[in-house]
């Protein structure tokens, strides 16, 4: 049971990427108050909790409704998995500023913290550890996440902006190596080879 804990918490935490995100909350964040901070954090860990567990509920519901399998979900979610894991490695760092209502839920929550990483790989690894693994790794790394923020100040300040733009690329090179790891799952299982 630990075991299967910690082989679920590894991939949700690489693809939640809480360090990878911190400078983008701070650049959104930057010049508000304490509260304002605080308000949005927690707007954003209860987005991303109702989406990536509601969707671990009804994911497959949804998969038996369209006749999609297991293994095509595999080779499409680590096909988007690696298609995101390039853009974050390629792609140059993007600024903007969002009204402060909205920041919390849309893009904090989602797509930064429960996006279409966490829910693809969230789904994949039920069946690899199971349900109750996979809610306790989603949830402990939302409030990682959430945690993170919070501290955001003194990280920034431990690690720097480029410490966490390195910390960013390496996971995302993580996540692109488990991306391939899923599509090559995904097509040994489709032909039987698994």
């Amino acid at each position: 049971m630990v075991k299967d804990l910690f082989l679920a918490f590894i991939p949700i935490f690489v693809a939640v990427d809480a360090i990878g995100v911190l400078p983008i909350f701070v650049s959104f964040t930057e010049g508000l108050k304490r509260e304002e901070k605080s308000q949005i954090i927690f707007q954003a860990i209860v987005t991303a909790l109702c989406l990536s567990v509601g969707f671990i509920f009804l994911g497959k519901a949804v998969f038996r409704f369209l006749s999609v399998t297991m293994n095509d979900f595999m080779i499409a979610g680590g096909t988007i998995l690696f298609i995101i894991a390039i853009i974050d490695l390629v792609s140059p760092e993007k600024k903007r500023r969002i009204p402060t209502k909205e920041l919390g839920v849309v893009p904090l929550g989602t797509p930064l913290i429960a996006g279409p990483a966490v829910l693809t790989t969230s789904l994949i690894i039920i069946g690899e550890y199971g349900l109750l693994p996979t809610l306790v790794s989603v949830v402990c790394n939302v409030l990682l996440a959430g945690l993170i923020f919070c501290f955001s100040h003194i990280l920034m300040k431990v690690l720097g902006e480029l410490g966490a733009k390195a910390l960013s690329k390496v996971t995302s090179l993580l996540l692109g190596a488990i991306a391939v790891m899923m599509i090559r799952k995904g097509i040994m299982q489709l032909f039987g080879y698994l």
